[in-house]
């Protein structure tokens, strides 16, 4: 999408391919705005949430690397973006993408006479995928690609925010509900797609078959696509609600930046649109004309792609920064409330990154992985420019580009400690050979 760090983007990578950096263009302005007071969540104690340590999660890491380059598989991920999980109730987690390359990876070296793993650019890519991994770490298998398939001729789906909840209010059979984001082809500025709607997909336990899909939300009648909010970014279940956060395209219209939006729907009950409630600035309604809690179309707001988390009483919001650290640095915001209003931004992470001209974007959290405290958080990697070569060979040649990396993050209450950050207001981490 357009903005600044867009101009410095220059590829003829395959239209499919493209799509993954979108994500890394749409969250990449976010400020902070201030609205009404709301209360607190069931009496919880909120206090400012600030990152106090955080560390690559090397174990992860070569965990994707492990299975991505395993050369006995034909057919299985082997690189992808949009990174998402959820604990399944037997303790395997199901990790979802959005566009993924499929095939084998070959090497080091490559043709190129580089030291890196390799794909041939005529590797199969889908627009979604699933991942399974063992309660004890290890990923063991693909699910058949695309996962969800495409609605019709030219137009896709995004897995998005996840989780476990009854078939129905009640039931002891439980199910997985996913987030999906229906996406058309559209002429420019819409080159990732124009936004169309929202859908919940329901997955079988164990089996995890995709059972049905249902649209909660259409946007088609919106006639400007940047004014179209999209749900399921980010999901936090409390109190017997689950708060789905999304966003909008704004930036791709040329505004400095987009709005973020909350809506809630009781548990349970997320495949059922007339269960929905969205919030207006006032009261959750089950009309779907929403307000942003964070944005206001001029210098503040947050893109699609950010994640949401709770911590005691505290939500914690996690994004990429605005301006021109967008593509390569973290921050967070926290409330008392998931409508706000939105405090921060906190002093940002530099997120570790492989050499040469790449991109981190769509930091996603995954409390199910975190232990003693800390949180997992991933971000997605994609390539930026490089000298004679489209993005489709640069992807290829080196398929660590494509792939997510891991962090894990400790919070602390209250202000981040001065001796924590540089005099910036940076924290930066070497970068990966």
């Amino acid at each position: 999408m357009p903005g600044d760090a867009h101009a410095r983007v220059h590829t003829r990578r395959r239209a499919g391919a493209r799509l993954g950096l979108a994500l890394a263009l749409v969250c990449a302005a976010v400020l902070v705005t201030v609205l009404p007071r709301h209360g607190l969540q069931d009496g919880g104690t909120c206090t400012a949430r600030t990152v106090r340590s955080w560390g690559a999660d090397s174990g992860l890491d070569s965990e994707f690397a492990r299975y991505g380059d395993d050369p006995a598989r034909t057919d299985d991920w082997t690189g992808g973006d949009g990174t998402h999980s959820v604990r399944l109730p037997d303790g395997r987690v199901l990790w979802l993408f959005s566009d993924t390359y499929l095939g084998r990876v070959h090497g080091p070296p490559n043709p190129f006479g580089e030291p890196y793993a390799w794909r041939d650019v005529s590797t199969p890519l889908v627009r979604n995928s699933g991942v399974v991994m063992s309660p004890s770490g290890s990923l063991v298998g693909t699910l058949p690609a695309p996962l969800f398939p495409d609605p019709g001729p030219g137009r896709w789906r995004w897995p998005v925010a996840a989780r476990v909840e009854p078939r129905s209010p009640g039931s002891t059979q439980q199910v997985v509900r996913v987030l999906l984001w229906n996406r058309a082809t559209g002429p420019y500025p819409w080159i990732y797609g124009v936004p169309t709607a929202t859908e919940v997909a329901t997955l079988s336990l164990p089996g995890l078959r995709v059972e049905s899909v249902v649209r909660v939300l259409d946007q088609q009648r919106v006639p400007d696509p940047s004014r179209r909010v999209l749900f399921g970014t980010s999901m936090v279940p409390e109190g017997g609600w689950t708060y789905v956060f999304g966003g909008d395209d704004g930036r791709a219209a040329g505004r400095p930046a987009a709005g973020a939006y909350v809506a809630r729907v009781p548990d349970g009950r997320l495949d059922r649109p007339s269960d929905w409630r969205y919030w207006d600035g006032s009261a959750w309604t089950s009309r779907p004309g929403t307000r942003a809690v964070l944005g206001d179309g001029r210098h503040t707001g947050v893109g699609s792609a950010f994640t949401v988390v709770r911590d005691e009483g505290t939500y914690v919001l996690f994004t990429m920064a605005a301006g021109t650290r967008g593509l390569t640095t973290l921050t967070s915001y926290w409330a008392c409330a998931p409508n706000g209003p939105w405090h921060g931004p906190a002093p940002g992470l530099v997120a570790p990154l492989p050499g040469g001209e790449v991109a981190a974007y769509n930091p996603q959290a995954h409390p199910e992985l975190g232990g003693g405290g800390g949180l997992v958080l991933s971000y997605d990697v994609n390539w930026l420019t490089a000298a004679g070569a489209s993005a489709q060979e640069a992807l290829s040649r080196n398929v660590a580009l494509y792939r997510p990396r891991f962090v894990t993050l400790r919070l602390s209450r209250g202000r981040e400690p001065a001796a924590a950050r540089r005099a910036s207001g940076v924290w930066r981490s070497p970068r990966r050979p």
